[in-house]
């Protein structure tokens, strides 16, 4: 299993080709006009042709990373957004009508409120529960797995998530610490054991809880559907589809935590990394399912523990990348282009991470260096990113057309690259974001055609 994703398969060109083709047809789109279908593809293939390193754009894709702006924007709270699913669908019809990026993110990053009441959600705070109605979610973090649990995660990724770690993150479902070790199920003798715990009380409270977390999360992923109707249909192509995680941040963000997986790296090392090795196939199929569920090419992958102040680069070697690598391939095998969020800085590790097949990935800058990573990462994948959003909230109208000037001056040069934020607008100022938009289009399209 370990030696599984070192390599590309020989069907990964073909698989991804087609992949991209169902993508740019826009078949299943309904758009509202021939000149929308016609944007649509227009578009896709500006992405295409930055991703693939083949031939240079006919002009820079213009893709911020919109974030919680278009709530902000409507003039609603977070808390609308969560709460209210038509509200939701307004503000990010109103952002693409107002602003028209050349790609836009889907919602999904909103998640719905009444479905973490259902649950009692513990990982984090979100708007009325916790913090402000006008605040983002807060992360609670804890060490939800134990450092001594490490072998019963190796031994069982999914009978450790199910039975261990969502009763103490999910309030509501604490009884699923009773369910049954599935495996032991193989001969007529074993099934009444296993079926005890659905008789219980407790048990049976919790799967109607789980049927309720279900109904509305098909209400919300309704809603998200019908802006993605709403938007791809006047001519936008989402910027992803999907969302996986690198296997060490699995174990660093939420099971570990921040504190605890960075004692692990020099206490529990070997451990640390063959759980990693463990949960990778799991990663794997969760980006392809995605892709597969949405009709995209492009899995999101945000990076955390992996940014040049969190750990050494010879940690990053070590326990970082590996695994990293191996989602990396084994998501291009099955023709998915991976779009990898390398959140903070990442000046350290430009050079270990030139280690991917060409033009096949998209490594999406927070706060590295663009002309370092253009002239490493940039001449194997595309590179996308890093407007500040600090410059959308504070900077003038000049300061902000300055900076998109020499940024594309940096990166664009060539092709192969995606005109984004560092991270999402959250605070922008609505002008900023309008002039950082058009300024960038007429620009890319003035200098680079």
């Amino acid at each position: 299993m370990k030696d599984r994703y070192l390599n590309l398969s020989p069907d990964a060109d073909r698989k991804q080709a087609a992949l991209f083709e169902k993508w740019l047809s826009g078949d299943d789109i309904p758009f509202t006009n021939a000149d929308a279908a016609a944007a649509y593809r227009k578009r896709a293939t500006l992405i295409k042709d930055a991703i693939q390193l083949l031939k240079t754009p006919a002009r820079i894709p213009i893709c911020p990373s919109a974030g919680f702006f278009p709530v902000q924007y409507a003039g609603a709270s977070m808390y609308d957004a969560m709460y209210d699913y038509d509200i939701l669908t307004q503000a990010w019809e109103k952002y693409c009508q107002d602003f028209t990026p050349d790609a836009y993110n889907a919602p999904t990053t909103i998640v719905p409120g009444k479905l973490l009441d259902i649950l009692d959600f513990k990982l984090c705070k979100w708007p009325g529960r916790g913090v402000s109605k006008k605040q983002e979610y807060q992360y609670v973090e804890k060490e939800y797995m134990q450092a001594d649990e490490y072998q019963d995660l190796i031994d069982d990724p999914t009978g450790y998530f199910m039975g261990v770690y969502f009763p103490r993150i999910f309030g509501n479902l604490k009884p699923l610490e009773k369910m049954p070790l599935l495996p032991i199920v193989n001969e007529i003798p074993c099934v009444p054991p296993a079926a005890i715990p659905f008789g219980t009380e407790e048990v049976q409270s919790t799967l109607k809880t789980l049927m309720q977390a279900g109904n509305e999360t098909t209400r919300w992923l309704t809603a998200v559907r019908r802006i993605n109707t709403l938007v791809m249909g006047k001519g936008y192509p989402a910027f992803s589809g999907g969302f996986t995680k690198a296997p060490f941040d699995v174990i660093g963000d939420t099971l570990r935590g921040t504190l605890g997986v960075m004692m692990d790296i020099y206490r529990h090392p070997q451990e640390l990394m063959e759980a990693c090795e463990r949960l990778t196939p799991f990663m794997v199929k969760a980006g392809v399912a995605a892709c597969k569920a949405t009709g995209h090419i492009m899995p999101f992958i945000p990076l955390h523990k992996g940014a040049d102040g969190f750990m050494s680069d010879e940690q990053f070697r070590t326990f970082y990348w590996p695994t990293l690598r191996k989602l990396i391939i084994g998501l291009i095998d099955e023709g998915c282009v991976p779009q990898l969020f390398a959140e903070g800085a990442y000046n350290q590790r430009l050079e270990t991470i030139c280690d991917v097949p060409k033009g096949k990935t998209v490594w999406w800058f927070d706060l590295t260096d663009m002309d370092r990573a253009k002239k490493s990462v940039g001449q194997v994948a595309c590179i996308a990113g890093n407007v500040p959003v600090s410059l959308l909230c504070t900077a003038t109208i000049d300061e902000v057309k300055a900076y998109c000037k020499n940024l594309m001056d940096v990166a664009g040069r060539d092709g192969g690259f995606i005109f984004s934020t560092g991270a999402g607008m959250q605070g922008a100022k609505s002008e900023n974001v309008k002039i950082m938009i058009d300024f960038a289009k007429q620009y890319a399209g003035g200098n680079y055609v």
